[in-house]
């Protein structure tokens, strides 16, 4: 077995709980990292030799090597996978009743590199790493072990397999989807999830609480939601008794699946559409008079780089402006970011600002994050990235 050497004091992260190792933390003077394959397993060592654990490295990469396990002995293989998707199971059932979750969340499930979502009977797979993509047949065997789905569909065309030189491809791999779809209930909302032709694995799972708690909240309201994609927010909003919704998407794509999410919650007659781009709806929105009593707006990921940061939050601030103007005089805003990069205290701090620059007072009532599926590393701070405030905006008296 092939070992990685860190430098000296390096491992005090690793020993307070992290599971990253970074190229700079490697001793390449007793280990090169040269000398290794993507994929492979190495035993990281600490700088006098003694072995924190087992880790698949990616040597070309910033991030060098993930550890899969403290137990230096403990290879990755068919049993372990097994050991590890039942757990993450287990993890799951105890706080969902229906069989739709994220089951595999990479790190914080100890399988760097793999997210499964699970949709019923119908199970999606994303790899993005070649230690994983090495281990291909011997995942798919261990979902068949553990759930025995009826369809296995391997979504692999994520950013992250180009950065490990791997192919991007969508395959079927085990029984069939229905028009390319997947049934999913979601705080007692059904939809259909294009699994194929959709975003990430078709499906958004991490927002589910947050989306639960609006739904206390829209009773009667006009809502506006914003980058809607196919109706996460808005469709449930509308089943729980809201008393009309405007969904914003710049995929036309994405709005025809919101419209028939809405058919199948029989919530047709309350939906509105708008397509294109967010800030020009937004604009269009205001000058036509328009006003919600709640705005949600949940925007893909604006800053997918630590050099991205100075310009994504400037979009996070044009956003939640237009926003704030669209909101009647006692108006909930729920502001919505899955940028790991976009610090947590800044969205609030960002709606502050706005309140001042718009001359309305805000207060803060609700600050969400991930679902339970998502679980977070409490070393690794990356591993809790979403976040979600509720506003209240309020005129200046």
């Amino acid at each position: 077995m092939a070992s990685l050497r860190l430098k000296a004091k390096a491992e005090r992260r690793l020993k307070s709980g992290h599971v990253w190792v970074y190229s700079n933390e490697v001793d390449i003077e007793q280990t090169p990292l040269k000398s290794l394959s993507a994929g492979q397993e190495v035993v990281v060592e600490a700088a006098n030799g003694k072995a924190l654990g087992r880790a698949l490295v990616s040597p070309d990469q910033l991030i060098c090597a993930r550890l899969f396990s403290r137990d230096s002995n403990q290879a990755l293989d068919a049993s372990l996978l097994v050991h590890r998707l039942n757990v993450a199971l287990s993890a799951r059932t105890l706080w969902y009743p229906h069989d739709c979750y994220r089951w595999v969340y990479g790190d914080s499930d100890g399988l760097p590199g793999l997210v499964i979502d699970r949709f019923m009977d119908v199970v999606v797979v994303q790899i993005s790493s070649m230690g994983m993509e090495l281990r291909r047949q011997e995942i798919l065997d261990a979902i068949n072990k553990v759930a025995n789905p009826h369809t296995i569909v391997l979504k692999n065309d994520g950013k992250l397999r180009a950065v490990e030189g791997l192919p991007e491809y969508v395959e079927v791999v085990q029984g069939q989807l229905e028009d390319d779809c997947a049934p999913l209930i979601e705080n007692d909302t059904r939809f259909m999830a294009p699994i194929i032709a959709g975003q990430k694995t078709g499906w958004f799972y991490d927002h589910r609480e947050n989306r639960a708690q609006l739904n206390r909240l829209v009773a009667g309201k006009r809502v506006l939601d914003v980058f809607s994609y196919i109706g996460g927010w808005g469709v449930q909003a509308a089943r729980h008794g809201a008393a009309e919704v405007h969904c914003v998407d710049a995929s036309a794509q994405a709005l025809d699946w919101a419209e028939q999410n809405a058919e199948l919650n029989g919530v047709a007659d309350k939906m509105q559409y708008w397509q294109g781009d967010a800030f020009q709806a937004l604009r269009q929105l205001k000058d036509s008079g328009e006003r919600f009593d709640v705005v949600v707006v949940d925007p893909p990921a604006l800053i997918p780089r630590r050099k991205d940061i100075k310009a994504g939050e400037q979009a996070y601030h044009r956003f939640n402006q237009l926003a704030m103007r669209l909101l009647s005089k006692d108006g909930l805003l729920v502001a919505g970011s899955c940028s790991m990069h976009l610090a947590e205290d800044r969205l609030p701090d960002m709606l502050r600002i706005l309140g001042r620059e718009l001359d309305r007072d805000v207060t803060i009532q609700h600050v969400g994050s991930q679902g339970a599926d998502h679980p977070v590393l409490p070393a690794i701070p990356e591993t809790r990235y979403l976040k979600a405030v509720f506003a209240r905006v309020l005129p200046t008296r």
